[in-house]
């Protein structure tokens, strides 16, 4: 087979195998507004994230989202998707998060955040699914036991 000369048909099937390549490639996810919608979710808190392009603004909740996320360490998590995929100030961000405490919380923005990118740029999912940005951490807290004080630990033993 190597020794064959290529036709003309052999090199138009290479052509179509290239473009069956493309067409499983799925279509951004756009709305009439220019928004891309996704949810995004980690421990106990969802995330429902809007993402549209802009100057790099994110806002939590209505508020600026330096003032919802004080701590730089959560901040640092909801920017790791745009900075995996060199997208910094290229994209605005709208989301409403609720459940959970302040780190899960963070966590599902990022997590829609990443979903949302996928959503609007097929061609990122490889770059998102190395970082991990795409698996939804599926760690929750462990239910209380009965008999223990918390879910594991027993109750302090006394011996008189």
């Amino acid at each position: 087979m190597a020794d064959e000369p290529r036709t003309l048909d052999s090199l138009e099937a290479l052509g179509t195998v290239a473009q069956a390549e493309q067409a499983a490639m799925p279509e951004p996810q756009i709305d009439q507004l220019g928004r891309t919608y996704a949810t995004g979710k980690r421990k106990d808190a969802v995330a429902r994230v809007w993402l549209r392009p802009g100057s790099g603004k994110i806002k939590v909740n209505k508020r600026e989202f330096e003032i919802y996320f004080a701590r730089p360490a959560l901040r640092m998590i909801i920017n790791q998707p745009f900075e995996a995929t060199a997208r910094k100030s290229q994209y605005d961000v709208i989301c409403t998060v609720g459940g959970g405490g302040l780190s899960g919380q963070a966590g599902a923005v990022r997590h829609g955040i990443s979903r949302a990118l996928v959503s609007r740029e097929p061609d990122l999912r490889k770059v998102l699914r190395l970082g991990g940005f795409l698996t939804r951490d599926s760690r929750v807290v462990e239910r209380k036991k009965y008999g223990k004080r918390k879910a594991r630990r027993s109750f302090q033993f006394s011996k008189r």
